[in-house]
């Protein structure tokens, strides 16, 4: 999944602003990174490319709800619902503030609403689309998640310590003054920081931090399952979800988690194509066995045939020249073509005129319901019958 991914200020957004990004082109690595004003960003890049708004920490605020019955993602009155349940816990007045859902939230069970400034974050997006860098998905830095991390982000003199974990997101200024007010961690708890603040986090938690530029971090945020784009900012249109659609195809064909379902698409192909070929071969061999065969018999039972062109036919030809040379009769004889019609039921004295030629006999007079009934009986014997207004032809085996 290429993107470009784009860091929002936690200041009000300008056209002069310079909006840190990061550019992925399989969604998992950086592959470049940087500064630029809005109208100067580059582009995703790929197909299927999109932008990814990244929301910084400092400006979301985390609270867990219960969501009653009858509520749930989609419903019409969720924004009202959340309102009403938040009201009481929000500095803000919530008219002010865009309210996101957690993924696969449920009705009747805890969940997860992230609240951040709707007038700030609704300039930020306008600014991306005016420049045609409109957001398909909105992220936050940092959510909740089920192993405990704590990581060091910022610049050395406003740097954060930045908790996430099962208990939410808790982001304080780095100083040992604030660490006391960080919820209980575990021992051996994973622990990054930023390389220009590796020095200061070991110092301060006195022991070595795992280093994540800022880029990684929000390639990683752009991975996550969150999207904060619901209610007013929720994508919609005919040309977002087809962007949506082409960035999930990018997505199938480049990303590395999908790297095993691709190998094994690929050699499902090959086994396919493998198995067609060695079923092909296997006809052939069967086919071009049955035709040796045919001029192995036509060769033994007519010594005088050299030369085998078209074995059925000249097997046909051989057979009635033999018949001929014997006086034996054949099935196209007249005598044999009017014993099967009078066998196949033709009414006695009902033909009022006979015409033979070519092994093809031409029979008029028998009455046109009974054609149908004289054919299929003709059928069962070998022979072939078909019907022209008072005419019934008769000729032995398929018709030519």
């Amino acid at each position: 999944m290429s993107a470009l991914i784009v860091h929002l200020p936690e200041t009000p957004v300008t056209a002069s602003t310079e909006l840190e990004y990061a550019l992925t082109a399989d969604g998992s690595s950086v592959a470049r990174h940087g500064a630029a004003r809005a109208a100067m960003l580059p582009p995703p890049g790929g197909a299927g490319g999109e932008v990814v708004a990244v929301v910084p920490a400092a400006l979301v605020s985390w609270q867990r709800v219960d969501l009653p019955r009858g509520v749930a993602l989609r419903s019409p009155r969720l924004r009202q619902v959340l309102e009403g349940l938040l009201e009481d816990r929000l500095l803000d007045e919530p008219e002010q503030l865009h309210f996101a859902l957690e993924p696969d939230a449920r009705a009747e069970a805890p969940a997860w609403v992230a609240a951040c400034d709707r007038a700030w974050l609704r300039g930020a997006l306008q600014l991306l689309e005016a420049h045609g860098r409109a957001a398909t998905r909105i992220v936050p830095e940092f959510a909740p998640q089920s192993t405990p991390q704590l990581q060091a982000v910022g610049e050395p003199d406003h740097a954060l310590l930045v908790l996430t974990g099962p208990q939410g997101v808790t982001a304080l200024p780095m100083a040992a003054a604030t660490l006391p007010l960080l919820p209980a961690m575990e021992a051996g708890t994973p622990w990054l920081a930023e390389p220009a603040l590796a020095a200061q986090g070991e110092q301060l938690l006195q022991r070595p931090p795992g280093l994540q530029t800022a880029a990684e971090r929000w390639v990683l945020a752009a991975r996550s399952g969150w999207d904060l784009a619901q209610f007013e900012f929720a994508n919609t249109g005919g040309a977002r979800a087809l962007k949506r659609l082409g960035s999930a195809w990018s997505d199938l064909l480049s990303a590395p988690e999908w790297r095993p379902a691709r190998w094994g698409v690929a050699l499902l192909l090959v086994l396919n194509l493998a198995a067609l070929n060695a079923a092909a071969w296997r006809e052939r061999s069967l086919l071009e066995a049955k035709r040796v065969a045919m001029r192995d018999m036509l060769t033994r039972s007519f010594p005088q045939v050299k030369v085998v062109v078209d074995a059925p036919l000249q097997m046909e030809k051989e057979v009635a020249l033999l018949r001929q040379a014997t006086g034996g009769a054949s099935d196209r004889d007249l005598e044999n073509l009017l014993g099967a019609v009078a066998g196949a039921g033709a009414p006695p004295g009902s033909v009022s005129a006979v015409d033979y030629s070519n092994g093809e006999l031409r029979l008029k007079g028998l009455p046109a319901p009974q054609h149908a009934a004289i054919a299929d009986a003709l059928r069962g014997r070998g022979y072939t019958a078909r019907s022209q207004a008072d005419t019934l032809t008769v000729q032995a085996g398929e018709a030519r």
